[in-house]
């Protein structure tokens, strides 16, 4: 219990999903308690103990220590329970500050509400062992394990407004919490649950499991029910560079390439997080020749090329010849080769050097082959110390795998009926052989899109309703600060805001959602603490701005969110009526298909005798067609969009005819797996990028329409065939019998274009 001549003040609360309070944090404050006194920060002493041993975890302990005093009574009002202890680490992640001579405890509002509930299971487990305890006579029918079962939250540093991850465990006396009576309403809720005494088994089978039965129990299991006494401990350790290590392995361990992808852009963003780094870049060596690549955060990386030769004497080879992690705590001074020279004039003072390394063919005069080097790099001398190389070499196994699937993509993650042909240029490198073209020649191009008419309208319109939302949020704060602070900045700040609120109703530009934000970040959000010093009201009002933006983009981000929801359910639409109908596709002949998934799905299939050497014109004309019938049935599926989306968006379908073949060819130059050979088919790649836009030359209209399926074609001969094809899918149902033709409005550098269009028929 706490001291009767402790005043506790309420905090913030865990609540009982039906009502009921699980547990109220409140510190107390005397000379004893070890709290802040009047005129006092946290960071300046939390408790005032008098043991050294005490003083020494109170302020320089990097565990998270609090202990909770629980005094409940059966049908007596909630009241706080005190914090009798909690040393500075925990009120620095906790975000502690005196106010008025009281304590704000906002450590539970901070957490996110995965973590809040998580949080609350854990102490729910204690209340319940010893209510059970009470009931049943028996201690410890909740096991240990389950009552010390860890938790890992996430917490932004109050100091340094970084990220932390806490591993966190509750913990109680040998004697724990005592319960000397429950309510009825409580007794009967044990009573159907458990009939009879339970054993630990069955109580853990509950716990982990949660029937309908234990949810009631847990819903009667509140301070009004129960009257007990005890306390309760919460410690926990800092875990972040664990954490950042597990989701960092977790991006990089996979059998897809992680180079050019958002999975890179992540795990280089927690890589140099992990190290405190200021920069990274990447080393890659194939026979003769290293590649550094830096400005690897950036869009567009730079590049620059030495002999292998040329790095002898290097860290980096020295890296690849330990195979080991090595620590360059003064570049200046270990700067013997150019590559070290670039570096040095990039503002790196000190490296982290972690090998990939395999042990086939050779690097200079190495037994290994370097795969590729990952670089950290500092603005600070000596930034990096022994810990960091045993962290980065935990991380060697992962790096590796990612940047061998990223060297080796090409031969691993392609399109089954093209994986023969690169196996066999995988079988010529592995000889020593040096690398050629993979070539298709003379296949024929199909190419369909299936686009999402409006995605750009309606997400301009979900930026402007999540900016809106924003800045009425932030008006709300600084005109709540504007009241109570007499300052004539934080008025024209205010009036600035309305103005931005005003233009925002109007419409967004293309540049707003980015640069509204950044002004948001640099001239409102930057001065959040002088506000919440100076105004209550502009205290709750930037805890609502806070709670409304979303931690992954940084931003209010709901309306965006549904849009991308939609598209991507659309997308997802999409693409599985296609893969359902590409199994009929491929039995009719071995072809390659790319598709690509943005607003819509665009589909490239190559076919012909390089691919398949049993190919004939039959099986050429029977694609042809499926093609047809299958972006019929994806126009069918857009039907319902507006009554299942909400949304104005519709679907548009167009297939682009050739009938002569084209030469694809994968080289080291290849951006994409394949690209066309030669002038004569680079025309056919623009069509392609411009079609789906293209007008009508008489109307002006687009030649793509709702509900319709396009078909663009430029001699008779082809429109012969495919006016054979849309007849067919007329005697199927498929498509309304009127068909359309006009001629496309010339594109840039092409002309003569014609287009067929028809009605597809609902289902």
């Amino acid at each position: 219990m706490a001291n009767e001549t402790s005043r506790c003040i309420d905090t913030d609360r865990i609540a009982d999903p039906d009502g009921g309070l699980l547990l109220d944090l409140s510190y107390t404050l005397d000379d004893r308690s070890g709290c802040c006194q009047e005129g006092e920060t946290p960071d300046q002493t939390i408790a005032r103990p008098t043991l050294p041993w005490l003083e020494l975890i109170q302020h320089y302990s990097h565990l998270v220590m609090a202990v909770v005093d629980v005094a409940t009574t059966i049908s007596a009002p909630t009241q706080a329970h005190p914090v009798l202890f909690a040393n500075r680490y925990f009120c620095r992640l906790t975000g502690i500050h005196l106010e008025g001579g009281h304590l704000d405890l906002s450590f539970f509002n901070r957490l996110s509400t995965t973590d809040q509930k998580a949080l609350q299971e854990r102490f729910r487990r204690h209340f319940l062992s010893a209510v059970l305890c009470h009931t049943y006579g028996q201690a410890d029918l909740v096991s240990k394990r389950l009552l010390h079962e860890p938790l890992v939250v996430a917490l932004d540093d109050s100091q340094t407004g970084q990220m932390r991850k806490i591993e966190l465990r509750l913990r109680t006396a040998d004697s724990g919490l005592q319960v000397t009576a429950i309510a009825p309403e409580l007794q009967a809720s044990l009573a159907a649950c458990w009939p009879e005494p339970p054993r630990r088994e069955q109580v853990a089978t509950q716990i982990l499991g949660k029937d309908p039965v234990f949810k009631l129990l847990l819903s009667a299991l509140k301070p009004g029910n129960y009257t007990a006494t005890g306390q309760i401990l919460i410690e926990g350790i800092d875990v972040t560079e664990r954490e950042i290590s597990k989701t960092l392995i977790e991006l990089l361990v996979g059998h897809e390439s992680v180079l050019g992808t958002r999975r890179f852009e992540q795990a280089n963003g927690l890589m140099k997080q992990l190290f405190h780094a200021t920069d990274s870049f990447l080393l890659s060596a194939e026979d003769n020749q290293a590649q550094l690549f830096t400005g690897i955060d950036q869009p567009e990386w730079q590049t620059a090329i030495y002999a292998v030769d040329d790095l002898k004497g290097s860290a980096f080879l020295r890296a690849t010849e330990r195979r080991e992690v090595v620590n360059v705590p003064d570049l200046s001074l270990d700067c013997s080769t150019q590559c070290e020279v670039d570096l040095l004039k990039r503002g790196a003072r000190s490296l982290l050097l972690i090998p990939l390394v395999m042990r086939t063919a050779r690097l200079g005069e190495s037994a290994a082959q370097m795969v590729g080097l990952v670089g950290l790099a500092s603005a600070k001398l000596h930034a990096f110390d022994q810990a960091d190389c045993s962290r980065a070499t935990t991380l060697i196994p992962a790096l590796t795998a990612a940047m061998r699937h990223s060297v080796q993509d090409r031969f691993t993650n392609i399109h089954p009926s093209v994986r023969w042909r690169f196996e066999q240029e995988a079988e010529r490198l592995s000889l020593g052989l040096p690398s050629a073209p993979v070539v298709f020649e003379s296949v024929y191009p199909l190419y369909g899109i299936s686009d999402i008419r409006g995605s750009s309208d309606e997400r301009n319109r979900a930026i402007q309703k999540d900016l809106l939302t924003q800045f009425r949020l932030a008006l709300a704060v600084v005109e709540a600060a504007d009241q109570a602070v007499n300052n004539a900045l934080v008025g024209q700040l205010a009036l600035d805001l309305a103005d931005h609120v005003a233009n925002l109703e109007d419409g967004v530009t293309v540049d707003a959602e980015v640069t509204l934000l950044r002004y948001l970040q640099r001239e409102v959000e930057g001065h959040f603490p002088y506000f919440a010093q100076h105004s209550a009201e502009a205290e709750g009002a930037i805890a609502q701005y806070r709670a409304a933006i979303d931690t992954e983009h940084g931003c209010v981000y709901a309306a965006r969110a549904i849009y991308d929801e939609t598209i991507g359910h659309i997308n997802g639409l999409l693409r599985d009526t296609w893969t359902q109908w590409q199994e009929s596709m491929q039995a009719i002949t071995a072809h390659y298909c790319d598709l690509e998934a943005t607003d819509g799905i665009d589909h490239m299939i190559y076919a012909g005798q390089s691919i398949d050497s049993t190919f004939t014109e039959f099986q050429l004309k029977s694609l042809r067609y499926e093609q047809l019938r299958a972006v019929c049935d994806c126009a069918r599926q857009g039907f319902a969009l507006k009554a299942a989306y909400d949304t104005d968006m519709t679907l548009t379908h167009l297939v682009l005819v050739q009938a002569f073949t084209v030469d694809i060819v994968h080289d080291d130059t290849s951006e994409r797996l394949f690209d066309v050979r030669g002038t004569r088919d680079t025309r056919y790649e623009i069509v392609k990028k411009r079609i789906d836009k293209a007008c009508d030359a008489e109307t002006g209209d687009r030649i793509t329409q709702p509900g319709m399926l396009t078909v663009v074609y430029s001699t008779t001969e082809e429109w012969q065939e495919y006016e054979r094809y849309l007849r067919y899918l007329h005697r199927e149902g498929i498509v309304d019998s009127s068909i359309e033709r006009g001629t496309v409005e010339p594109l840039q550098g092409v002309s003569g274009l014609k287009f067929a269009r028809v009605r597809v028929n609902p289902q």
